[in-house]
């Protein structure tokens, strides 16, 4: 069986994932998609929306046919890390493709773009660090400096989201020397930060949150989502009682930051450069997430980096944990499948050079106890028996099968 790679946040699952997952299996020809999906707290730093689980079966009733979970050591990072762990992990399990969503819509383009760094690489990352010294930001930077290098037409837009991240997927594909065949498709109508609904069926996860959150009216968006995601949207918040966000969190986060050693603080993984002084003093007086987070940013330190630093800060991620425990994947984490995906499974097992797990019980890992902490703090915003009934799932809940 084929099999084509699909990385993904689903936060939430909605019509334009639907589309690529459809348009990725004709593409690459391929008879199952296979997601490697961040676990509960995702790569610009936020909290997901509802848990790992309920995004697990938005997917599967979609179409998706296998779902494994990318570890947080990948997850919570810049695009570069977070997208050469996410395709670590599908060509450990066996994907012969990979289907990313772009601005751009044209494979060649970006593999140009990759040939062309790769042709200038010593310029590029000279740049760079030059850029980085005026005090722009590290995607800032990235942008600039390859504008420097003056590109041809038949590269990409490196200012655009998913086309960066389509670029870090094609590099890490190299990097590892993989077979993996690349494929893109454009993304329909919506742009990837856009923050209203449009009038089309296809709207971003931005503005879809954003919805959710600001009217907390599930019918505004059930145009924009597979019925199985509004169905389960409509479940978790009976269940749970509330979306996720950074304000439920903010409380754990005041009072660890106040409470650390500054020491401490700057150990903490992406805090740098005096950091730690800029935290401390707004968290003294900041009243909500927000206020904090606008207290904290300058021109260098993007709001999605902060967000970054603040899950680094509740799960305690000190910096040379994070550079052992990113090199590679230490194990596949099985987060559901339907009868085509337990059917591939089967096939590849044996041949598998890496720990395909099921559930987390009895396996001892440091990768995975990082990724168990985040679960750990995700579940805080919740009331009791809900927090204990989530956190029980991270344990005995066995893969999802549809």
């Amino acid at each position: 069986m084929n099999s084509v790679g699909i990385v993904a946040e689903y936060n939430p699952f909605h019509n334009g994932h639907q589309f690529q997952v459809q348009s990725a299996k004709k593409l690459s020809q391929s008879d199952i998609a296979i997601a490697v999906m961040s676990g509960n707290f995702l790569q610009r730093g936020e909290p997901a929306i509802v848990n790992k689980w309920a995004r697990t079966k938005m997917a599967l009733q979609a179409g998706v046919d296998i779902v494994i979970e990318l570890p947080y050591a990948y997850a919570v990072q810049n695009a570069e890390i977070f997208a050469y762990g996410a395709v670590l992990l599908l060509n450990s399990i066996g994907c012969r493709s990979i289907c990313f969503g772009s601005e751009s819509g044209d494979i060649h383009q970006f593999d140009e773009t990759v040939q062309f760094i790769n042709q200038n690489k010593a310029k590029y990352e000279e740049n760079i660090r030059k850029y980085i010294k005026k005090g722009i930001s590290y995607p800032s930077a990235l942008s600039a400096a390859f504008k420097e290098l003056e590109p041809g037409s038949t590269t990409i837009d490196l200012t655009q989201p998913n086309n960066i991240l389509g670029f870090h997927y094609m590099a890490a594909g190299k990097k590892i020397n993989s077979r993996i065949s690349f494929h893109t498709v454009q993304r329909k109508n919506a742009e990837h930060h856009d923050e209203s609904l449009s009038g089309s069926f296809i709207a971003s996860a931005t503005s879809i949150r954003k919805s959710i959150h600001l009217h907390n009216d599930l019918q505004k968006i059930q145009d924009y989502v597979p019925t199985g995601t509004y169905i389960e949207l409509l479940n978790y918040i009976t269940q749970y009682g509330q979306f996720h966000s950074w304000e439920h969190y903010w409380p754990f986060l005041q009072y660890k930051i106040l409470s650390m050693e500054k020491t401490a603080l700057k150990d903490i993984y992406d805090v740098s450069e005096g950091l730690e002084n800029r935290l401390i003093k707004a968290a003294q007086t900041a009243t909500s997430f927000e206020e904090f987070m606008k207290s904290v940013k300058t021109k260098r330190y993007t709001w999605t980096r902060l967000q970054r630093t603040c899950v680094h800060i509740l799960s305690n991620m000190k910096k040379e944990m994070i550079h052992s425990l990113s090199k590679k994947p230490q194990y596949i984490r099985l987060l559901g499948m339907n009868e085509q995906g337990r059917q591939y499974i089967r096939e590849i097992k044996k041949e598998l050079h890496v720990p395909l797990i099921s559930k987390v019980s009895g396996f001892q890992n440091d990768m995975l106890s990082l990724d168990l902490k985040a679960s750990n703090i995700y579940a805080f915003a919740l009331s009791e028996p809900e927090r204990s009934k989530l956190l029980k799932m991270e344990f005995a809940q066995p893969p999802i099968l549809l």
